[in-house]
């Protein structure tokens, strides 16, 4: 760490007044590069993003999911992007809000590609051999200057995270899974969301938030919490299918009689479209077709419908690398 290749140390040297007064020319761009051209464009596409032209927005939105997050894999410029993204998130265009946060939480993990197992599905680190084929710098240090810029500005976090539109909620709460820092003020604030939160899909959003931040500080309290929340038959069904999947990510014990009473439920089975609009699980960002295919892949590891699957879960092979980009793709939608 200390190079001038090494995105932890470009990110963390940003002074709080260059982000806050979105001085881009004050950030080294020409130096990295995104996945389809030089990184000195992308300041031009997060000052249209940041703009009142709601249109042009979108398209610029589109434009840096393209170059930054590209086929699931980050870059490291997309890191440098991240404390601006977070800054337009609090304060541009509504519209966009969800989709500019989502965008800064896929930058801040792992490559995802519909990873149902036990292991894969709350993972943030990437794997530290893993390297980008334009600067060879490991992604990891991406990641991890992107959870460091994130942690920087939980303060821009915090005040969305009630936000009317329950896709920003759950979007939120995708962001302040990947802090790195603040743990117990982070998993407060998502608890006492909680407490509140009425709608189904939020509602395991943040359940998953309070799990992955678990899984990373090895909380020992947070498997009694999942389970005694998934054993609960008071609480709404979506709720206990959600810590039931926290519960399977954070133990490797086998599964309960209950447990699998639960997922073999026909009720559970018919949970999967609402399961579609929690930020974990896949969403294409290509067709429709593509989007029915990866969600059809996730409920067959993960919920009931393939029971069996549910039950394996931690029996997957490791995930794909798509490294090198072809054609831009369709972003999502705001």
């Amino acid at each position: 760490m200390g190079t001038d290749d090494d995105m932890r140390t470009v990110v963390g040297a940003i002074p709080q007044a260059v982000k806050d007064g979105f001085r881009y020319d004050e950030i080294p761009w020409r130096r990295f590069s995104h996945f389809y051209g030089p990184g000195d464009e992308v300041p031009g596409l997060l000052a249209t993003l940041a703009s009142r032209d709601a249109e042009a927005a979108r398209r610029a939105l589109g434009e840096l999911w393209e170059g930054l997050h590209h086929q699931g894999s980050t870059i490291a410029v997309a890191a440098l992007a991240v404390p601006f993204l977070l800054r337009i998130a609090a304060t541009g265009f509504p519209g966009l809000r969800a989709s500019t946060l989502r965008l800064v939480a896929e930058i801040a993990r792992c490559q995802h590609f519909g990873d149902g197992r036990r292991e894969g599905l709350l993972q943030v680190a990437e794997d530290p051999e893993d390297a980008e084929g334009t600067t060879m710098c490991p992604v990891d240090w991406t990641i991890q200057a992107a959870r460091a810029a994130i942690t920087a500005d939980l303060h821009l976090l915090f005040p969305v995270l009630p936000d009317p539109d329950p896709e920003v909620r759950s979007a939120t709460a995708f962001v302040l899974a990947t802090g790195t820092g603040g743990m117990p003020r982070i998993s407060s604030a998502l608890h006492s969301r909680l407490a509140e939160e009425n709608d189904p899909a939020v509602r395991v959003s943040l359940i998953l938030a309070i799990a992955q931040l678990a899984r990373e500080e090895q909380d020992e309290h947070a498997p009694a919490w999942a389970r005694a929340l998934w054993s609960d038959g008071d609480q709404p069904l979506e709720t206990r299918v959600g810590a039931a999947l926290a519960w399977l990510c954070l133990v490797d014990d086998p599964v309960p009689d209950e447990l699998r009473t639960l997922l073999t439920d026909p009720r559970t089975d018919r949970l999967g479209e609402l399961f579609q609009q929690v930020p974990w699980l896949p969403r294409s960002t290509t067709t429709a077709a593509g989007c029915a295919a990866a969600s059809t892949r996730c409920s067959r590891r993960m919920f009931p419908g393939a029971a069996s699957d549910v039950l394996r879960l931690g029996r997957a092979g490791p995930r794909p690398r798509l490294r090198t980009p072809e054609r831009p793709v369709e972003a999502p939608s705001g």
